[in-house]
């Protein structure tokens, strides 16, 4: 937790070397056309968002600390979930201190690259997560159901998989729409196919 959370706040330290070089007000949101449509000034730049970051990476492992199956959570997946505010930090602070200083990037392919490698990582390790509140597809009638969870997360290991692999594949020539619709279509498979065997067990 402890080398997380400086990692986490890695881009203030790095931020405060370039502190001369960055502009007033910064680009730190970019929209579909993968142009910046949002500033905000340096400090919040430099402090804030890493600070948000740290503060949401905290937020995620007390929550599954006091989860009350958390002995259920898989010791993997939860180092998992320790490194992606890191490195969500880090990509975050690379595109937006990269901008500011002149280099031009291409948002969906970063970020294609990106949640792709999260997906598959994520994938690979969703079928081993027993029924808990914190992580997985938490669906009522999946967590009262060990054997509906079970298949889920087993369709849902498979739906991230997949759709990561799509997403590193196509990241060249994909746009934000795209990506979006590749982001969403994993979630929301296993959550059909969950009420589908749900309604089929009960009928």
């Amino acid at each position: 937790l402890l080398l997380t959370s400086v990692i986490t706040l890695l881009p203030v330290f790095i931020g405060l070397f370039l502190w001369n070089q960055l502009p007033d007000s910064v680009a730190t949101h970019f929209g579909l056309n993968n142009q910046p449509d949002g500033y905000s000034s340096k400090a919040f730049a430099v402090f804030g968002l890493p600070l948000i970051l740290l503060a949401v990476h905290l937020v995620c492992v007390v929550a599954t600390k006091i989860d009350p199956k958390s002995k259920d959570i898989n010791k993997k997946i939860f180092r998992v979930l320790l490194w992606i505010c890191p490195l969500v930090s880090l990509f975050v602070s690379t595109v937006i201190y990269g901008y500011s200083l002149g280099y031009d990037f291409d948002m969906s392919y970063l970020c294609g690259i990106l949640i792709g490698v999260l997906y598959l990582v994520l994938g690979n390790f969703l079928p081993t997560v027993k029924p808990n509140y914190t992580i997985g597809f938490r669906i009522s009638w999946a967590l009262c159901d060990p054997e509906n969870w079970y298949r889920t997360h087993r369709f849902g290991g498979k739906c991230m998989v997949i759709g990561g692999i799509i997403m590193i594949v196509t990241a060249p020539f994909q746009n934000m729409w795209i990506l979006i619709a590749l982001i969403l279509v994993p979630c929301i498979l296993p959550v059909i196919y969950s009420y589908l065997y749900y309604r089929k067990i009960i009928s």
